[in-house]
Formats: C-alpha cells, structure tokens, sequence
C-alpha cells in the first residue's frame, strides 16, 4: 500500500486541491474554446459571445454589452463579424420592433456543435460514473461558483 499523507484529507487540503483542479479545468476549457475557434475561423471572444447569445437566446446588442462589459462599438463589430459568417443574424423584437434582436441560426452552427462532440462525449462518460446524489452536489457547485463567476465579472466590468 502506498503512503498516504493522512493530512491529504483533511478539508482545507482538500479545498485547496479543488481549487487548483478548477483552474486547471478553467485554463484547460479556455484551450479547448481556442482551438475550436481556430478551426472554425473566429477569435475566441467571438465564440464565447456566440455561445452566450445561443445560452441566452436571442439578445440586444446592449444585452450583450452588459453580459460581457464589452464597449458597443466591440458588439458592433463582434455582431458584424458573425453576421458575416452566417452564424447569428439581427431581427426586430415582436414585442418593441425599435430594437434589433440578435439570434444564433442554429442550422448554421451544427459544425461547430460537432467539434464539441468528443468533449461532450467524455464528459458525458465522466458523470455516467456518479451517484444521483453525487450529481446534484456537482450540479449545485457548478451552478453556484458559475454564479459568482459572473458576478464578479461584472464588478470587474463595472471598474472599468
């Protein structure tokens, strides 16, 4: 039996280990963003604010702005580039047809859809192996530190 540091276990190390796990995980998925991005043609913010528009549904460019603390002219310009690569297209509000809506055409992204298939295949694998109960652990710490996640960007975003 291999030697074990018995402090290895204790809660403060292992916060400390999940804290170093989430960062690499953090730095690993922003890679992983890079490279489809590349394959795809487009800088990586541009696909973070793709998925951000397709999570969201459709958006202003204000509402997009606000999400990402983007200036408008950098929406601007991000909204013309993906227009351009027929990935989002604008159309006016039903509800305030003054405002332009900004959507993902989904029958345009399903190549990008594809190149994050192996990821979420393994994923996928990866939380087949857990508990229901351990599932809604990860679930509710996933869908929390996301929270303080934005949240803090948008202090960031707001020292601007």
């Amino acid at each position: 039996m291999a030697n074990r540091n018995p402090n290895q276990d204790n809660k403060e190390a292992l916060i400390g280990r999940l804290m170093l796990a989430m960062r690499r995980s953090s730095a690993a998925g922003v890679l992983h963003g890079q490279a489809i991005a590349r394959r795809v043609g487009v800088n990586s913010s541009d696909l973070e604010c793709l998925d951000l528009i397709l999570l969201n549904g459709p958006s202003t460019a204000g509402d997009i702005a606000r999400r990402t603390g983007l200036t408008s002219g950098a929406v601007t310009g991000l909204i013309d580039r993906l227009e351009r690569l027929g990935l989002v297209e604008r159309m006016a509000d039903a509800q305030d047809r003054r405002k332009v809506l900004v959507r993902v055409r989904e029958d345009k992204i399903a190549p990008i859809g594809a190149l994050f298939a192996p990821m979420e295949k393994s994923m996928q694998g990866l939380l087949a192996g857990y508990s229901r109960d351990e599932l809604k652990t990860l679930l509710d710490f996933a869908e929390r530190a996301g929270e303080f996640m934005l949240a803090r960007v948008a202090e960031l975003n707001d020292d601007k």
